[in-house]
């Protein structure tokens, strides 16, 4: 009972961007949390998971509503900044010709 109540202390919390989640660093996948959400942000986007690099999200805030936005245009629903379908599309590519070589 109290390994299941340390871990659930110390189970790294997650951040919402455009609808793709993060560690509170703004990293998809970060050593310091033991955060993973390769696996989570693929399916939401419809992606099969594999195994590739991990996405970052560029500098954001939170507005009064508590929503992050980019820092560069001050948009939550920003296109250039949060692509993630984009980003997320291209490290795929990225993963599977690196398998290939």
């Amino acid at each position: 009972m109290a390994d299941i109540e340390t871990a659930a202390a110390t189970a790294p919390s997650t951040i919402e961007i455009n609808d793709a989640m993060f560690c509170p660093h703004f990293k998809e996948v970060c050593s310091d949390c033991g955060c993973d959400l390769r696996e989570e942000n693929d399916s939401f986007y419809g992606l099969d998971s594999i195994d590739r690099e991990g996405i970052e999200a560029p500098a954001s805030t939170q507005n009064k509503e508590g929503v992050y936005q980019c820092k560069k245009h001050g948009s939550a629903g920003c296109t250039q900044c949060y692509g993630w379908k984009k980003q997320l599309n291209r490290a795929h590519v990225a993963a599977k010709k690196a398998g290939k070589k």
